[in-house]
């Protein structure tokens, strides 16, 4: 008995010694941040494929007057690294945090916040000097990140304070759709357009990421990074580093990198239309009933269905019926409607347009 408690006591301290041994590790685990943050530019020169705005942004840092700024454009493009790398350069690392001001869409920003926080913040004066002697602009900066998921009422409470606060304080207002934010708002800022990152930046990015992680990779998977992310390098980045865990020494193919993005094989977009041309609408809801069920998103399978009606050999009078069902499914989708009807619906268009060749 005494053996075997005593077995037991050492088999129990054991465990707790390659705790402590192993505290270190997984201290240094849980300090390894996702590339996405990792590789984010630190100044305004690392920012990728926006000239316009670099020039602007480089302008101020030289001493001149920053006005306010509307961002807008597709995700993924640099729009909050861009501000956020110029506010660091402004203020040096110690100031920043007094200085800049960031309120995202996960952030309270109704009318109540802007009148108060927004409003406070802005009417604070600035003071102090950088501690490595640069010179530091007299005004500070508040972003607003996706500004578009605003109220109006919210916007419309930002007018006053724009005019009322230009002495000390400039405004970033980042967002993907500019339809959204009020006449008034935009009005009173500097408007730049980020565009989607060319394919030839987006692979010279990726491939820096490569040898700096010391990945293994082919020309094949990069090409495909690029093809699926669709000049979002923010999800270029995420899809490489889940490809790379993924694959841990092994090489990342491009069959990787399109099973984590969720794209729908070639080979299954085309079956579904061949038998919408050529099938039975049996046929069809057992296809539609298969793609469902292997976990496709039905935006994806919607997306990739689009750029293959849009090769095939139909008349613009049925592609034109086609893609006006498409966009009628595209927003049920939206809205939360069944995918498996939604995409039976849309097939069924397919299959009654293409039966008018017959």
């Amino acid at each position: 008995m005494q053996a075997f408690l005593k077995g037991a006591t050492a088999q129990t301290t054991r465990p707790q010694k390659d705790k402590l041994s192993a505290g270190p590790s997984t201290e240094k685990r849980a300090k390894s941040i996702p590339w996405v943050e990792k590789y984010r530019p630190k100044c305004v020169d690392e920012v990728a494929f926006q000239e316009e705005v670099v020039a602007v942004l480089k302008k101020s840092l030289e001493g001149a007057d920053l006005p306010n700024l509307l961002f807008y454009g597709p995700p993924g493009t640099g729009k909050t690294s861009t501000i956020l790398a110029a506010a660091r350069e402004l203020y040096g690392p110690e100031l920043y945090r007094q200085r800049v001001l960031e309120l995202n869409a996960s952030d309270e920003r109704g009318i109540q916040v802007v009148r108060e926080k927004v409003k406070n913040f802005a009417q604070l004066t600035v003071a102090g000097t950088r501690s490595d002697g640069k010179p530091c602009p007299p005004f500070k900066i508040i972003i607003l990140d996706e500004a578009d998921s605003m109220t109006a009422a919210a916007q419309a409470a930002l007018r006053r304070t724009m005019e009322k606060e230009s002495r000390t304080t400039r405004f970033c207002l980042i967002c993907n759709y500019i339809s959204r934010i009020i006449e008034p708002l935009t009005s009173r800022c500097s408007k730049f357009r980020f565009k989607p990152l060319a394919n030839q930046i987006q692979a010279e990015r990726l491939l820096e990421i490569c040898e700096k992680e010391d990945l293994k990779y082919t020309k094949e998977s990069i090409a495909a990074l690029v093809r699926v992310s669709e000049g979002d390098l923010r999800k270029a980045i995420t899809f490489l580093q889940s490809a790379a865990r993924l694959s841990l020494d092994k090489d990342i193919t491009e069959r990787a990198v399109t099973e984590i993005a969720g794209v729908v094989p070639a080979k299954m977009i085309d079956s579904l239309l061949q038998i919408c041309f050529k099938g039975t609408f049996e046929k069809l809801e057992v296809a539609v009933r298969n793609m469902v069920d292997e976990g496709y998103a039905a935006t994806q399978i919607l997306s990739q269905l689009h750029e293959s009606i849009i090769e095939q050999d139909l008349s613009d009078k049925q592609k034109s019926a086609i893609t006006e069902k498409m966009a009628v499914v595209g927003k049920c989708l939206s809205d939360g409607a069944d995918e498996y009807l939604q995409m039976l619906s849309l097939c069924s268009v397919i299959m009654q347009q293409a039966s008018q060749n017959n």
